[in-house]
Parts: structure tokens; C-alpha cells; sequence
């Protein structure tokens, strides 16, 4: 293995977990105790944790909001980067994925651990791949940042920009 990985031959291979712990070592995750506690295999589904510390408590000792946005920022965009592109089949990448804007609504003070949940579903997927190369589109995906009553304490909207490419991108390789 040494040799190949000297030799430029050897690739790294994306598996959920892998991607699971250099998210978990994020550093805005580190610094605001985000987890994440599941990251399914074929990359259509995420939950991440942010339990209630010193470091992530506003002044008025509630969850920081923006410790509840970081939470959330990051992971639409790993998804679908994942879930678009084989980035084990060190192939040409057909898709561009972009975080192109954000907002968030706070509807109630966060207290305890907070938890969202992301989805990509089938139908969201297949009207993605079904894109004509060269051309580009925006999507608003939401998310609900919850406490551990099931209230809401957040609502976030992440627009993404997802471009097809015309000739994909080859992987950076040698062979």
C-alpha cells in the first residue's frame, strides 16, 4: 500500500463513517460539542446532536443560535456531494455542489440537546440526476432543529446550488 500511495495510484475511499469522523472533528463542531450521531451509508440521511454546555450557552443560558446554525451548515451540501457523485468509483464527478445561501428562523429558546435530521429522498435525487449536462439549478432544502420534547426550536432553509457538468470531472490521478 505504501508504494501505491507514493506512487499516486492509491485513492481514498469515502465511506459514510469515514466522512462521520472528520465531520465529528469539524472544528466549529468541536468548539459548539456538535455530534454526529448517524451518517447513513449511501449518504441520503444525517443526524446531528448539540447537547446544552458551557461553551455553546448564550448569555441568557440558552442553546447560541450560532451554535444552531453551525450545526446545521455544513451537512446538505456533504450529502449531496456524496449522494450525486460515486466518490469511491474514482470516475468522473458529474455534479458541482455549492452552499449558496442560508436563513434561519429561532422559534423558541433551545434548552437540553438539540437534534436535526436531514433527508434526501428519491424523488429530490432522481430530479437531480435527471439534469441535462451543462446546465444548473438551486434548491431550498429545510431542516428542523428540535429539543428533546420534539419542539422546534429552529427552522433552517440551506439553498444549494447543484451544477451537472458537461464533460465530468476526472478525479485528480495518475495512473
Amino acid at each position: 500500500m505504501l508504494r501505491s500511495v507514493f506512487s499516486g495510484t492509491w485513492h481514498w475511499q469515502w465511506t459514510a463513517r469515514r466522512l462521520q469522523t472528520l465531520m465529528n472533528w469539524y472544528p466549529p463542531f468541536v468548539g459548539a460539542g456538535v455530534k454526529v450521531v448517524t451518517l447513513a451509508n449511501d449518504f441520503r440521511y444525517a443526524k446531528v446532536q448539540m447537547p446544552l454546555t458551557w461553551y455553546n450557552r448564550n448569555i441568557v443560558g440558552v442553546h447560541f443560535g450560532g451554535s444552531l446554525y453551525a450545526m446545521c451548515d455544513p451537512v446538505y451540501m456533504l450529502l449531496l456531494m456524496h449522494a450525486l457523485n460515486d466518490t469511491n468509483r474514482h470516475g468522473p464527478h458529474e455534479f458541482v455542489v455549492w452552499d449558496q445561501a442560508a436563513s434561519i428562523q429561532y422559534l423558541q429558546p433551545g434548552r437540553g440537546t438539540v437534534t436535526a435530521e436531514f433527508i434526501l429522498n428519491d424523488a429530490l435525487l432522481q430530479r437531480i440526476r435527471t439534469m441535462e449536462p451543462g446546465t444548473k439549478q438551486t434548491l431550498d432544502l429545510g431542516v428542523d432543529v428540535r429539543d428533546e420534547a420534539g419542539n422546534v426550536v429552529a427552522r433552517l432553509v440551506k439553498t444549494e446550488y447543484i451544477r451537472r457538468l458537461r464533460m465530468p470531472l476526472r478525479p485528480n490521478t495518475q495512473s
